[in-house]
């Protein structure tokens, strides 16, 4: 008889994107490099407007936020992807399971946020320029990332608990390369009536208010550039969102994506790959769109990597100077 109690269940499997032998030194080799990219170019934007006096406004505190949580987004699937492919093995616990659905929620529902909250930001420079500086204050800022991520944490922390209470055959196979919570509740043996409500409620609360928010400002931001007669103040309205812009069309476009594939279809090779796009490319994109589109962010990134090489010349020629030895580590 099949034992079906989740408290027996010690691991899941994850099926991965390919069960092609063939295929894994090249997935792990692309996936590898898209992490590293990943990491090191929020990285440098994080270092970049810490750095620098003139990026110390709201528009790029968001920013670096939205770096650091693209790092912690990518970090949650990535990582444990490239150990089991490395193993050559499949398997996941069923509490690190749980862990990593729970962070991939939180960072996912902070990337929502902090999007919406960008596009307040650019609401309220372009539309009310002469009261930005008292809308926009530094604590109102602190205050809104904040509640962003104690609102994820409660959220998370109930589709877990709720997850927690579900059945599972021993074996079950996850279909995919991560714990992903729909992907759960359809090999869950259990019903899961409750947690398909719990989970509509909170995308449709979640996924349309932030949503609403951005198409909200981006509207007024339109309305306001379209009353300016002016070209030059229309092309300047245009390029402090431009970049904002392009990374809410990916984020929105690549999860729509991964939801509409896995309702239309049961493809689940179909669904994986839309996957990707939402969980890999993304944060490995939006550091390239923010230093390519943004002319303060490019400008930071050279004199941050101009600073570096300059203080790598300098220990360099002190070395040669003064004859000092290379120290290496006792073995």
């Amino acid at each position: 008889m099949e034992v079906k109690n989740h408290t027996s269940v010690s691991q899941f499997l994850l099926l991965g994107l390919s069960e092609d032998p063939d295929l894994q030194p090249i997935l792990f080799g692309l996936f590898l490099s898209m992490y590293l990219v990943t990491v090191l170019g929020n990285l440098l934007i994080i270092l970049a407007v810490s750095s620098d006096a003139h990026l110390h406004t709201p528009m790029y505190f968001f920013l670096s936020n939205l770096s650091f949580v693209d790092i912690c987004f990518i970090s949650t699937t990535v990582p444990k992807m490239l150990v089991n492919i490395q193993a050559h093995r499949k398997n996941i616990s069923y509490l690190e399971c749980l862990v990593q659905a729970y962070f991939f929620i939180m960072y996912g529902g902070v990337d929502h946020f902090l999007l919406t909250v960008m596009a307040y930001d650019r609401f309220v420079a372009i539309c009310h320029p002469l009261h930005y500086t008292i809308i926009v204050n530094p604590r109102l800022c602190v205050l809104l990332v904040l509640m962003s991520w104690l609102i994820m944490f409660w959220v998370s922390l109930l589709h877990i608990l709720l997850l927690n209470q579900l059945t599972f055959s021993i074996g079950t196979e996850i279909p995919h390369f991560f714990c992903d919570l729909a992907q759960l509740l359809k090999v869950a043996t259990s019903d899961t009536l409750v947690n398909n409500i719990f989970l509509y409620v909170v995308a449709a609360l979640l996924g349309m208010f932030p949503l609403t928010g951005i198409l909200f400002s981006y509207s007024q931001i339109l309305c306001s550039s379209m009353r300016t007669s002016s070209s030059v103040g229309k092309y300047k309205a245009f390029s402090t969102c431009g970049s904002h812009l392009c990374v809410v069309s990916l984020f929105y476009g690549t999860a729509f994506g991964v939801y509409l594939s896995s309702a239309v279809t049961h493809s689940s090779p179909r669904t994986v790959i839309a996957s990707v796009m939402y969980t890999v490319v993304t944060p490995m994109l939006n550091p390239f769109i923010y230093s390519l589109r943004n002319k303060d962010v490019k400008g930071a990134l050279g004199r941050l990597l101009s600073r570096a090489a300059f203080g790598h010349s300098w220990i360099t020629n002190l070395r040669t100077k003064w004859r000092l030895p290379i120290l290496k580590p006792l073995l």
